[in-house]
């Protein structure tokens, strides 16, 4: 399960996730639906547990709600103090990748590890504030990073550009590496985010307070092929990154 997750996230990238935070939950279905014909090929789900980060979300009961309405890939971020407590809850609700805040645990390659041995693809997330050299021990054990570009545990605020230095860093150094973005991704933040080598970009406002996901996603995507790295070819002569 997890290499034929993984090989479709990879296969969608460089793309648009939409943040389902700001769906709605009383239309699951349909928003699912819409979505999907709006281009949309990865769903992420962001859990929080009123502890780590000072929000509160939804857990299993959502991610498996649906897994019954889509064989898109479920990218699953635990903005949670223990996620090897849910760790297996999650999977066995249909989540195809987990991803771990660095900062909520003691040892982020035994966690990475133990995440993967039950089956799914894994990421680990930091924060705007936590250095590059705290993921270090863990990246062989990981998938993907998540850099985020605001403080985990609420949307709308505002995009942090040191987010950016990271994922250059991390793509200079990890070429293979799948780089995902959080957090004020928008059509003015989604260009310099790929140009610095992003391939997954999480939107949630940009998205779902349009009235046209289609026309939403679509204005992103062109943000995202104009400003391409060197020699990537979804970018057009014209990006930044050129």
């Amino acid at each position: 399960m997890a290499r034929a997750s993984l090989e479709a996230i990879r296969d969608a990238a460089p793309a648009v996730l939409p943040s389902l935070l700001l769906c709605d939950f009383g239309d699951l279905k349909g928003e699912v639906a819409k979505l999907h014909d709006a281009g949309a090929r990865v769903l992420h789900l962001d859990v929080m547990d009123g502890h780590f980060v000072p929000n509160m979300t939804y857990a299993m009961p959502i991610v498996s709600g649906l897994r019954r309405h889509t064989d898109m890939p479920l990218d699953v971020h635990l903005m949670i103090s223990d996620p090897l407590k849910y760790a297996g809850p999650m999977v066995d609700a249909g989540a195809d990748m987990l991803t771990f805040h660095v900062e909520a645990v003691r040892d982020a390659a035994e966690t990475a590890a133990r995440i993967r041995d039950l089956g799914v693809s894994v990421g680990v997330a930091l924060n705007p504030e936590t250095p590059l050299g705290s993921l270090r021990e863990c990246l062989a054990n990981v998938d993907m990073v998540l850099v985020m570009s605001v403080e985990a545990g609420f949307g709308g605020q505002k995009f942090n550009p040191i987010a950016l230095e990271k994922l250059q860093t991390l793509r200079s150094e990890f070429p293979d590496l799948l780089l995902q973005i959080d957090g004020g991704i928008d059509a003015t933040t989604i260009g310099p985010a790929r140009a610095a080598g992003c391939d997954l970009f999480v939107v949630g406002s940009a998205i779902f307070k349009k009235g046209d996901y289609k026309a939403a996603i679509s204005t992103l995507d062109d943000q995202i092929r104009s400003h391409g790295p060197p020699n990537d070819p979804d970018s057009n002569d014209l990006g930044v990154g050129n």
